[in-house]
């Protein structure tokens, strides 16, 4: 048995960046390892600058999300527009002087539940239990990959013992959906190819990684 954080990741809008330039920045259909470590970041208080820090979140630190299902709707996703000067508008261009209208993603409507746990040495990494107080105390606010995308709820639903994540995200917030979890539960998971992992000496630079996919809990061992 391992304790798992659980968080509640729902709000009117949300927005999880994938690499991309500025002009267009869509979301990714749930919370990569990039954002989550930042919000973990935020809540830790964290400067971006603090690469030691970084690093020790980065190390320990594990995930796995639900995609929870509702019954009455489903999110959707909707571009708006923005002005941005000096920006890059397309892969292998150079930044210009000239304002360019970008296009972004966001999720509408959408709510995730996370399961967060810790590997390797604690002095290495930081603690569930210091994850847990950070969380129920923020040092900075956290939001929904973007500033402008506030939660409706709070960030911390509780604290699970279970045999694996999948267990504990039932325990928490009792529901279906689609799981990606950072580690596998019986080997035969689809795997899925996201540049989502933060490469600390470079800032805003992600290196290339795997999420298992599990449909609802038909995957999870007895």
């Amino acid at each position: 048995m391992q304790d798992f954080l659980i968080l509640q990741l729902s709000g009117p809008m949300q927005s999880w960046g994938l690499p991309t330039f500025e002009g267009i920045r869509p979301s990714a259909p749930f919370p990569g390892r990039g954002g989550l470590l930042g919000l973990l970041g935020a809540c830790l208080g964290i400067k971006r600058n603090d690469r030691t820090s970084l690093q020790k979140l980065s190390a320990g630190t594990r995930f796995a999300v639900r995609c929870d299902n509702r019954t009455s709707y489903h999110p959707v996703n909707i571009s708006d527009f923005h002005t941005v000067k000096d920006a890059r508008e397309k892969p292998g261009s150079l930044k210009m002087n000239d304002t360019i209208i970008t296009r972004r993603e966001y999720l509408y409507d959408a709510s995730f539940t996370v399961a967060v746990w810790t590997a390797g040495l604690p002095e290495q990494c930081y603690t569930l239990s210091e994850l847990i107080d950070a969380v129920q105390r923020p040092c900075y606010t956290p939001y929904l990959g973007r500033r402008c995308c506030p939660l409706s709820r709070p960030l911390f639903n509780s604290v699970q013992q279970a045999k694996n994540p999948v267990a504990a995200l039932a325990a928490g917030v009792p529901g279906d959906g689609v799981i990606y979890s950072e580690e596998p539960l019986t080997g035969n998971e689809r795997c899925l190819s996201v540049r989502d992992d933060p490469i600390i000496d470079l800032p805003r630079q992600f290196a290339r990684r795997s999420w298992f996919v599990i449909q609802g809990d038909k995957n999870v061992p007895e």
